[in-house]
């Protein structure tokens, strides 16, 4: 198959920044996705209705003209959310999650949870008024390895909630392990995760190979080979649980390349077309519509987009670096190829 049309997809986990970063990434998403699903963890975090209201304000403004495109907010979870919060946030109904991050997990996650027992009174509102729960599945206890902290989470923090709210539904954000694979798919309907372009093209040797790679770093860290298998198969099942999610995260090139690099990786520029070079070297685009387009609105209880987009099997050359207002950041693939265009 050299060409596909299918509904237009959405992004279920995007980092768009704020002000003039902002303005210079969003166009690549608007272009490819009809709706993202925004994360919170700003500089100064989306803690409340009133900042999530704002933010979204920003995002339509900056909107080059043609483009349509809807932002779905979220609220960053603290350990100080209350209830009428949560509950403010349900009855905006612009904010469709709320975001957990461990303290110090990834960027911008300093104001994170400490410790999800001082959450449950939000938990609680969550599970009553329907808001899922958007879990960065870590921990980050100093002495567990880096690789391993996915599973530790899943078996200290994650399974408690879940028993202990029953009704709470949970979105495992960019899974990244066959741990976290099987979980889900052992888990009832009311857990789904999304999953990366990045974590289903590269393992952890990617950040290796002739010497360090700052820009395929990023949090979740890449994982072993037999991950990735795994979530391929995940993603090319046609589970209804797993869906797309890029995780797309822009940072400015020295940000990337210096001592104490950030975590993230930009794959906005090719946002579904990296995803149609997977299910297309597996002889499965068939399963991509579903994945993208139909599986995450059902979960979110949201409509099906009613357009559609079309890619076609087609080389095209990526920018060593892309401007990032008075910067450039690193694209994923810079000065190589995607094997699928965006008509």
């Amino acid at each position: 198959m050299h060409r596909i049309t299918m509904i237009r997809p959405d992004d279920w986990h995007l980092h768009l920044r704020d002000g003039e970063h902002m303005r210079a990434v969003l166009p690549d998403t608007a272009k490819r996705f009809a709706r993202a699903m925004v994360m919170p963890n700003l500089s100064r975090p989306v803690t409340t209705t009133e900042a999530a209201l704002a933010y979204r304000e920003r995002i339509v403004s900056a909107l080059p003209p043609g483009l349509a495109f809807q932002p779905l907010m979220t609220l960053y979870l603290t350990d100080n959310t209350t209830a009428d919060e949560i509950r403010r946030a349900r009855q905006s109904g612009m904010i469709h999650a709320v975001k957990y991050y461990p303290a110090g997990a990834t960027t911008n996650s300093d104001s994170g949870v400490t410790a999800l027992v001082k959450c449950e009174t939000a938990l609680a509102a969550m599970e009553e008024c329907g808001l899922p729960l958007l879990v960065h599945g870590e921990v980050t206890f100093p002495e567990v390895d880096i690789f391993d902290r996915e599973k530790i989470f899943i078996d200290r923090m994650l399974l408690p909630v879940l028993q202990k709210f029953p009704r709470l539904r949970v979105v495992f954000e960019h899974i990244t392990t066959r741990d976290a694979v099987r979980f889900v798919m052992a888990t009832p309907a009311r857990v789904a995760a999304t999953i990366t372009a990045h974590h289903l093209l590269l393992n952890r040797n990617a950040m290796f190979i002739g010497g360090m790679r700052p820009h395929h770093y990023c949090m979740p860290i890449l994982k072993r080979e037999e991950d990735r298998q795994a979530l391929i198969q995940a993603a090319l099942s046609g589970n209804p649980k797993f869906f797309l999610g890029t995780d797309s995260a822009p940072h400015a090139r020295g940000a990337k390349e210096a001592a104490c690099g950030c975590a993230g990786v930009y794959t906005s520029h090719a946002g579904i077309e990296l995803y149609a070079e997977i299910f297309g070297s597996r002889d499965a685009l068939d399963k991509l519509e579903g994945f993208a387009s139909l599986h995450g609105p059902a979960f979110y209880g949201l409509p099906r987009n009613q357009d559609t987009i079309t890619l076609v099997k087609e080389t095209w050359d990526v920018p060593k670096e892309v401007p990032f207002h008075e910067e450039t950041l690193v694209p994923f693939r810079a000065g190589g190829t995607v094997g699928w265009r965006l008509l």
